[in-house]
């Protein structure tokens, strides 16, 4: 079994930075691990992915270049850092993890507000 617990939301201006951090219990040390975002009003989307080494990471392209994710597999966290926030941003973003095929592990979500 594994449980996702997300941290670090809050309410930014536009340009200014967070950090989520997603703390696991459970077998995730081999695990491909991700992030999504949730607007209102919106499907839930893909903003990163990291493999269990980190070794290899894929962004949508909304955040490249302006977000990174990692993780620290001593401490089970993964992190999303996101620099440069824009309005759009503005979301509820999950951990996930894919212990097999999907992503089929998720968190309770955290809240992101990016003011203008």
């Amino acid at each position: 079994q594994v449980q996702l617990v997300e941290s670090g939301g809050g309410l930014v201006q536009a340009g200014g930075s967070l950090r989520l951090s997603c703390a696991a219990s459970g077998r995730t040390f081999s695990s491909d691990m991700g992030w999504f975002r949730q607007a209102p009003g919106k499907e839930r989307e893909f903003v990163a992915t990291i493999n269990w080494s980190g070794s290899r990471t894929y962004y949508a392209d909304s955040v490249k270049g302006r977000f990174t994710i990692s993780r620290d597999n001593a401490k089970n966290t993964v992190y999303l850092q996101m620099n440069s926030l824009r309005p759009e941003d503005t979301a509820v973003y999950y951990c996930a993890a894919n212990t097999g095929c999907t992503y089929n592990y998720w968190g309770q979500g955290t809240q992101v507000t990016v003011s203008s």
